[in-house]
């Protein structure tokens, strides 16, 4: 894809179902929105994904790009490996406990201006 920038965090310590449940309200909308939309959510993955995307919008003005013309084109979270661990509980048995990882990808572009 030419004419856009990414910005990925690989191994982010929060579970991707809840990085979904943020990613989902800023795709497609334009940058300056979707940073205005990640600042009023009181959620700790709107800090991680508020993050990633201003190191995004930074990729896209080091490669020249309108800053005030971005959108986010594409933007998804995958879930990372996954620590395995256990709890002792009642009667001698034991209890997994699973502390995931995610991997989020943010993909920027600018507006095609229609003629």
């Amino acid at each position: 894809m030419e004419n856009t920038a990414r910005a990925i965090l690989r191994y982010a310590h929060i579970s991707p179902y809840k990085v979904r449940q943020v990613i989902n309200l800023i795709r497609g909308k334009d940058v300056a929105t979707a940073l205005a939309i990640l600042q009023e959510i009181p959620k700790r993955p709107a800090r991680v994904v508020e993050k990633l995307l201003k190191s995004a919008i930074s990729n896209a003005e080091l490669k020249g790009m309108d800053i005030d013309n971005l959108y986010i084109a594409k933007i998804h979270a995958e879930e990372g490996p996954m620590l395995k661990r256990y709890t002792p509980k009642a009667h001698g048995r034991a209890t997994l406990i699973r502390r995931r990882f995610s991997h989020i990808y943010i993909y920027l572009a600018e507006k095609q201006e229609e003629k």
